[in-house]
């Protein structure tokens, strides 16, 4: 590491508590565009406004939700914003800013989400990824949901940089012990994978002794022969967006309250050390 940029970190250290003013001062940028190399013709749109770290609405009226990043959630309903969400929202609007308004947009396999809104890449004018960029920053954290998994991988190694340095949401671990799950909403959860079920349902991974990790049929094919080899009484990393089972029905003896859908391999890590 350079001492510039050791002296830049240094400085993001002692302003941390201040981050949401001085963040994009602060902060040490990483290079995105090595992680996610520009597609050959991204098409052109312009940016009526930032919704938040992860969303942009359109010139064209088209809210894109951006594919490979779920950032903190913006003060809403009752609730607080989440820490590093405002800073995370401003990241993004000088990033599109810097790009002059308009961005490079690459739609997923899947195009859309849910809520209607279109899934896509974006990239600024100098080719850089922003989902990267922001990951690369702490601003937000990988997810991975197939069949929109293309960039999953340098994505991946966007976060781990920010991980490493400890910038943003990863300067204090946003990880949770399994029995430590109080709410629904996305989480990162650690424990040991006590026990593995399979059925027609998919196959089910038993977390500790509150939470249950289940890979649906239909996406079991993307996942190697070898994924859950010796994976039974090892210490894991797993994330994605917890539901509480206990609100729809009551729970069946023995039945775990917390249920968390795995998408992509890459969302369930060796536990670290």
């Amino acid at each position: 590491m350079r001492m510039a940029d050791l002296s830049r970190f240094a400085v993001w250290q002692k302003k941390a508590p201040l981050v949401g003013a001085f963040f994009v001062g602060a902060i040490w940028h990483f290079p995105a565009q090595a992680f996610c190399p520009l597609p050959d013709k991204p098409q052109q749109v312009a940016v009526r406004y930032v919704v938040d770290g992860d969303t942009v609405r359109l010139v064209d009226g088209r809210s894109v939700r951006l594919i490979g990043i779920n950032a903190p959630e913006i003060a809403g309903k009752g609730r607080p914003s989440e820490p590093y969400a405002e800073a995370s929202k401003r990241r993004l609007q000088a990033l599109v800013k810097a790009s002059g308004g308009r961005v490079g947009l690459v739609p997923g396999v899947e195009g859309k989400d849910k809520y209607g809104r279109t899934l896509a890449h974006i990239y600024g004018r100098s080719g850089n990824n922003l989902e990267a960029q922001l990951l690369s920053e702490g601003l937000g954290y990988r997810v991975a949901i197939a069949p929109n998994v293309r960039l999953a991988g340098c994505q991946q190694q966007a976060e781990q940089r920010a991980r490493k340095a400890r910038l943003g949401v990863w300067r204090q671990s946003p990880v949770l012990r399994a029995q430590d799950v109080r709410r629904s909403g996305f989480v990162l959860i650690s424990g040991k994978i006590n026990g593995i079920e399979r059925n027609r349902g998919g196959v089910w991974l038993e977390l500790d002794s509150s939470v249950v990790v289940r890979i649906p049929a239909h996406l079991r094919r993307n996942f190697p022969a070898n994924f859950f080899a010796n994976l039974k009484g090892r210490q894991v990393e797993v994330r994605g967006w917890v539901l509480d089972r206990s609100r729809k029905e009551a729970l069946k003896p023995g039945q775990r309250r917390w249920l968390l859908p795995l998408t992509d391999p890459s969302m369930l890590q060796p536990a670290a050390g």
